[in-house]
């Protein structure tokens, strides 16, 4: 992944699109980075992605339920926040 100083992504912005659309781009601004540009393709992908593994968690979920693998819900936040069964 290449990066650019935010002063050189604002005087150099075609150089930086052209190049977001080979690679992902890190805009740094004090030596930290800020943002990442990266090619609209890019990013429909790294979506359609997120969308995928969401579905295949609700999925998962959903078959739990099904066969009747879950947990209470105060039991379950008892046990999130540290309480124990006395």
């Amino acid at each position: 992944m290449r990066t650019m100083a935010a002063r050189d992504a604002k005087n150099r912005f075609g150089e930086l699109l052209d190049t977001a659309q080979r690679e992902p781009v890190t805009i740094e601004k004090h030596g930290r980075p800020v943002a990442v540009l990266l090619s609209a393709q890019d990013y429909d992908d790294l979506k359609a992605a997120k969308r995928e593994r969401l579905r295949a968690a609700l999925q998962g979920g959903i078959d739990d339920l099904d066969a009747g693998r879950s947990v209470d819900g105060e039991a379950f936040f008892d046990q999130l926040i540290g309480k124990r069964d006395e």
